[in-house]
């Protein structure tokens, strides 16, 4: 007999969307506010000459700079005010929830509930303001050092540039966190997600005008466009998928009465860490590519130029590295977010136990094994679908906008955004019940 959780899940319909005025309200509330965003990334940085900075992006090889125009929705191809974008403060995420394992005193306040989740935040700020102020005077050397793109070097270029870059970052972060507690969604995710969602036009169009010019054939093409929705039902398909250990409750007595055991289950993801293996991997590896293109800019030759021979976009040893740290960085991250120790020690604290395990350090032992087993497959999975798009890139000269990453993302994200709505429909048809309950009671 179904729960009556199952029961209500499977009466939702969206036909009650229109009597959710909250959920109305939330989404109306993080288009708004995503439309902000937008306009931003159309607003150039003050004493740049766009058509200048636009002829010297679009000569420059893939590379950090490209990957980076892809997160932030084309606004460092424009250099506008939200070219550092979000990355600043999901860096800054990332380094914190890292030190919390390494430093007992962050750990310590990270089990502080609520009131350390505050502190944490206000660090992750902090923080953000540090990285963004040195990527923003990175960016503001590397304009200067571009022919004819900075009217009027100097040392107010470069603090009205680092002033702008870094309000335009904390403004993002201020957005992300206004769409998280009053919109729909994550809202750094979201942010991410609509700078590469809109670029998929663009993309779209001058694929298909590349292969109008003869550049890319028509077999090409429908390659692509089989390999997209390839990949995005293996990315849903695998972004499901889970492991569930068995939990059993034995009886208990309270009182006079006595409660059957009831058994649950423990899910475990395929895919722990979630899109931040590839993004931390593309990041690595298209660094010192960049480096290279700087010191031979400024007439160079030296290490960096071997270093950009051989780590260039689409060389082998460039995919076997971008492999390598994407299965890393999948082991690492979900050793960072999941601990098997805690996770046994509230089971027995709950009186759960998993059948034919011992509570207690066994069962950790257990959790971990099977977490590591099933952390393989996540990571097989990352690389294939990161490695896939990308040899296809390099083979047909594609734009960026297809690669494994940004689709992981788009995907990922719209799965997390669909089932927040679906659970506020839920909730809203679970009050109406309630309410109509309680109005029968008062009739009778």
């Amino acid at each position: 007999m179904a729960s009556a959780a199952e029961q209500l899940a499977a009466n939702v319909n969206f036909s009650a969307f229109g009597k959710a005025d909250e959920l109305k309200k939330r989404i109306w509330f993080t288009l708004g506010a995503l439309i902000v965003y937008r306009l931003g990334t159309y607003v150039p940085l003050p004493g740049i000459d766009p058509d200048a900075f636009a002829k010297s992006f679009f000569g420059q090889s893939k590379g950090v700079l490209e990957l980076f125009n892809m997160f932030a929705g084309g606004a460092v191809q424009r250099s506008a005010i939200f070219a550092l974008n979000i990355m600043p403060y999901i860096s800054a995420s990332i380094i914190i929830q890292l030190l919390t394992t390494v430093i007992p005193s962050l750990e310590q306040v990270k089990k502080e509930g609520e009131q350390g989740r505050k502190v944490l935040n206000q660090y992750t700020r902090y923080l953000t303001v540090i990285l963004a102020t040195f990527q923003a005077y990175g960016m503001a050397i590397g304009l200067e050092g571009q022919q004819g793109v900075v009217t009027e070097p100097g040392l107010f270029f470069r603090l009205t540039t680092v002033c702008t870059l870094v309000g335009g970052t904390m403004f993002l972060m201020w957005l992300g966190e206004q769409i998280t507690s009053r919109g729909i969604g994550n809202g750094s995710s979201l942010i991410i997600f609509a700078g590469i969602v809109a670029a998929f036009p663009a993309a779209i169009l001058s694929t298909l005008e590349l292969g109008k010019q003869g550049a890319i054939s028509t077999g090409v093409i429908l390659g692509v466009i089989a390999m997209s929705f390839f990949v995005i039902a293996f990315i849903v398909y695998m972004e499901r998928a889970q492991r569930r250990l068995l939990i059993t409750y034995p009886k208990r007595q309270h009182g006079n009465r006595v409660y059957e055991g009831q058994t649950s289950f423990l899910p475990l993801k395929l895919n722990t860490s979630g899109v931040i293996p590839p993004i931390f991997a593309s990041s690595l590896l298209l660094l010192p590519t960049t480096i290279a293109n700087f010191y031979q800019t400024q007439g160079t030759d030296n290490i960096f130029a071997t270093i950009s021979a051989y780590f260039g976009h689409g060389r082998p040893l460039y995919m076997l590295s971008y492999v390598g740290l994407i299965v890393f960085f999948a082991f690492f991250y979900t050793a960072i977010v999941f601990n098997p120790m805690e996770t046994a020690d509230n089971l027995k604290k709950h009186g759960g136990f998993i059948p034919g395990i011992r509570p207690g350090e066994r069962t950790a032992k257990f959790i971990d094994d099977v977490l590591m087993r099933i952390t393989v497959l996540g990571a097989a999975y990352l690389a294939i679908i990161c490695l896939l798009p990308e040899m296809l890139i390099s083979y047909a000269n594609l734009p960026f906008y297809f690669g494994g990453t940004s689709l992981l993302i788009v995907v990922s994200v719209t799965m997390d955004t669909v089932a927040q709505i679906h659970g506020h429909l839920q909730a809203h048809q679970y009050e109406g019940m309630i309410r109509k309950t309680k109005l029968r009671g008062r009739r009778k």
